[in-house]
């Protein structure tokens, strides 16, 4: 370990977070190497260890004969402050070299509120941050991600963007890189070949212009270059890579626990959800390969929690059969089973018995809209009843808990439409009221509000989200509505990181000189209250000219150009602007298990979708 590292070490926070060394991390000869990767998760070493797909690319890079891929997570503030003071460059976890010395930099995007912490982790490597200034001598800057659906607002800091589930897609763009560098190709001979690899986008590669009015007039790409990239997917999940044999954290991370993938994508349609379109078509493990996946980790690893993953995973067909299998295994050697994302349309006795095999946590659901009116319009296929029985369910079993999730700020949303949430969470009261056969533990039933963000290739893509100043008109009409109930509370998500995820995650090339603006007023780890200041990204849009309320507030045409319109994530314009129009008749699209859609997005799939 380099001596300025030890020494600076034991003066910051969770020095673990910086270390490396941990049970089941890769190192490899560095004679026997010919390409590094670095994956670097822009958020702090907890946060992005509990990634499953940080695990999974980890594995698939480091199973390449020649390839080693290492780990680099943000610093916090202290260690960043620590690491400029003494000049150590930001550095891969296993080696302790510096990252502007590999060959590929890689980024996981999963969250708009992280870009200036990209930025920053680029100049604490000492690596250019726009994509002009690098030449051959440094790093391919590459990203993936949730948030590369609408690329553009870091077009200019970095060269190429994954679309999709990266397992194949990114050894195809180590392969190009290590032709590359045989052949002699310079930089942009490089991501011209890039280019031609599905799933693939090179901004630089892609011109925008501009009308008049601020609308994107058209995005034209150099000629031999694709003008659309459609995402890549993998097919059969059975053989797709899982990460049996996986880094163990000597420190905790807030996952900290056996994850297990049960499938991809979702049959469900809910019209604000982007995950929900993006990771479309449904594809799913077979209970067999998921029992052996879970025992095996579990063995392997030593975790004594293993938790059910998926988008909604009481949508998985064999669940129970699942958690019976998995259950032979965990209760002799005691292991828990947790199952995250229940939908309360789907909560049956039988989950609820498995579930009462572990901890007795709270019991989470989503109903998202108070009205079943508004329900029909977002497509959130529950009703009162559905919740209702849930929570019958749940407090006849024991339960004393429950949280609900809502959205406000939906389209269509009325008044009414959020009191209709007060009216919900009383109905719940009611509810373990009559069901409960003790009632001498009370009850905790938590109401939670979020700020609705219209996301790209989504039905509401072309939606405006309500200012704060209206989502904070109806959070205080919800909480004086809620005011009486004393066994409510009542939490709301602050609307200024709405706004701005709003910004960005609609945002076109015109606000990458806001986020380096903000960058370079200290913003970085902006997802934390720690470090998030609004004003400074005020003052950001303020120097750069850009009004937010451009991106945020304004409602787009049918037909207006989108930014991110050379991307596809599979399913076809014509069916997200017809799921809009069912929005505004409150009319319920079928799930995908009852009848196809017509969504479009099973033919990246071979026309299969297991929904």
């Amino acid at each position: 370990m380099d001596r300025r590292l030890e020494k600076i070490l034991r003066n910051v926070q969770k020095p673990a977070r910086y270390t490396g060394g941990e049970y089941r991390a890769v190192v490899k000869p560095r004679e026997q190497v010919d390409t590094r990767f670095a994956f670097c998760f822009p958020d702090t070493y907890e946060i992005g260890m509990s990634n499953l797909g940080l695990r999974i690319l980890y594995g698939v890079l480091n199973e390449m004969d020649g390839v080693w891929c290492e780990r680099v997570f943000a610093p916090w503030g202290d260690m960043e402050e620590a690491m400029r003071r003494e000049g150590i460059p930001l550095y891969g976890l296993e080696s302790g070299d510096p990252i502007a010395e590999f060959d590929i930099v890689g980024f996981s995007l999963g969250y708009e509120m992280a870009y200036t912490s990209v930025l920053n982790m680029l100049d604490l490597a000492g690596i250019p941050l726009h994509s002009e200034e690098r030449d051959g001598r440094w790093p391919l800057i590459v990203a993936g991600g949730t948030c590369a659906y609408n690329p553009e607002p870091l077009a200019p800091f970095v060269d190429v963007f994954s679309l999709g589930e990266g397992e194949e897609v990114t050894v195809e763009t180590v392969e190009c890189v290590r032709r590359g560098r045989r052949e002699g190709w310079s930089r942009r001979e490089l991501l011209f070949h890039l280019a031609q690899i599905p799933g693939l986008y090179v901004p630089s590669l892609y011109q925008v212009t501009y009308r008049e009015d601020g609308t994107v007039a058209a995005i034209t790409p150099e000629p031999g270059v694709p003008a659309l990239v459609t995402k890549r997917i993998v097919r059969d999940m059975d053989s797709a890579y899982f990460p049996v044999h996986t880094i163990v954290p000597s420190t905790e991370i807030v996952h900290d626990r056996v994850m297990l993938e049960l499938f991809r994508g979702c049959i469900r349609g809910c019209r604000f959800c982007q995950a929900g379109y993006v990771y479309r078509p449904v594809r799913s493990k077979s209970l067999k390969t998921l029992a052996a996946q879970g025992r095996a980790s579990c063995r392997d690893s030593g975790y004594q929690e293993m938790t059910l993953s998926s988008l909604s995973t009481s949508d998985y067909p064999p669940l129970v059969e699942l958690c019976d299998d998995l259950l032979e295994y965990c209760r002799p050697n005691h292991v828990s089973l947790s199952l995250p994302s229940l939908r309360a349309d789907n909560f049956s006795m039988d989950l609820m018995q498995r579930l009462q095999e572990g901890k007795k946590s709270g019991l989470t659901f989503a109903p998202e809209a108070g009205t079943q009116r508004l329900r029909d319009a977002i497509n959130k296929d529950v009703t009162e009843e559905d919740l209702l029985q849930s929570c019958r369910t749940a407090f006849t079993g024991g339960w004393s808990g429950v949280k609900l999730y809502f959205m406000l700020g939906l389209p269509t949303e009325t008044d009414e439409d959020v009191l209709g949430i007060a009216e919900l969470a009383r109905k719940v009261y009611q509810t373990w009221r009559e069901y409960t056969p003790n009632r001498s533990r009370g009850v905790r039933i938590t109401v939670s509000t979020s700020c609705f963000v219209p996301k790209s290739h989504t039905p509401f893509q072309w939606e405006a989200q309500n200012t704060m100043e209206e989502y904070q008109r109806k959070v205080d009409l919800l909480r004086d509505a809620l005011r009486r109930d004393k066994s409510v509370t009542y939490n709301w998500h602050d609307p200024q990181t709405s706004f701005l995820e709003a910004v960005l995650a609609r945002g076109d090339r015109r606000v990458a000189p806001v986020i380096e603006a903000a960058w370079r007023q200290g913003a970085r780890l902006d997802s934390w209250s720690e470090y998030f200041s609004f004003q400074r990204w005020m003052e950001a849009f303020q120097a750069c000219g850009v009004d937010p309320s451009f991106y945020a507030h304004r409602a787009r045409a049918k037909d207006e150009v989108l930014p991110w319109d050379m991307i596809s994530a599979g399913v076809r314009r014509e069916f997200l602007w017809k799921e809009r129009e069912q929005c505004y008749r409150s009319q319920i699209t079928p799930n995908c298990r009852k009848q196809c859609t017509g969504c479009g997005a099973n033919r990246l799939n071979g026309g299969v979708c297991d929904g």
